[in-house]
């Protein structure tokens, strides 16, 4: 992770234990818009968002989506979302409604991928189950961005869906093997 990303992540922390909880309500309010589309949210990511990325950049997208699912269930752990809901359907006995959502959720496109990521929050933190926001967080950059945004690696989402599936059904096999960090994704500072 870069300290891009970790500041990022260290920011959204130092919101969620303010006494003020102002911010963390803005954030999960944005929730109801479109990632970046809601400017009450603006004066806490978007600084976070390098000058040159305009309004539709998927960097700027994933900074947002985090930053409102981060403040839904602020419950970080180095476990990537997939595994952390492979161990939720382990937990629940296997219960097929958690392998359905997260199957769709990998067919999701970037306009659908938000109402299936914030069911997935919503299942994990009631069973208080956290996640690694900043694996979410360069993931989703692809996932979000507009089609040819990463034209030299055309393969880069289906390589993210892979290894979400692969973490899923490790963790629901209950392998003891954590979740490895991979170089297929690009780290929001590049």
């Amino acid at each position: 992770m870069s300290e891009y990303t970790q500041a990022f992540i260290d920011h959204l922390a130092t919101l969620e234990r303010r006494a003020d909880k102002g911010p963390m309500a803005t954030l999960r309010h944005s929730l109801a818009f479109p990632p970046g589309h809601y400017p009450k949210a603006y004066p806490y990511v978007e600084r976070f968002a390098a000058p040159d990325w305009h309004a539709e950049d998927g960097r700027r997208l994933a900074l947002y989506a985090v930053a409102g699912l981060w403040a839904r269930h602020p419950s970080s752990r180095a476990v990537s979302l997939a595994a952390s809901l492979g161990e939720l359907m382990r937990r629940r006995d296997n219960a097929p409604s958690i392998e359905q959502r997260f199957i769709a959720l990998l067919g999701a496109d970037a306009e659908g991928v938000m109402d299936h990521l914030r069911q997935a929050i919503n299942l994990l933190a009631a069973e208080g189950l956290g996640l690694d926001y900043a694996r979410l967080l360069n993931d989703l950059q692809v996932w979000l961005s507009p089609p040819g945004a990463f034209a030299a690696q055309p393969d880069r989402l289906d390589d993210i869906r892979q290894r979400w599936a692969r973490d899923f059904y490790r963790a629901l096999q209950g392998s003891a093997a954590p979740a490895t960090e991979t170089n297929d994704h690009t780290d929001l500072a590049q």
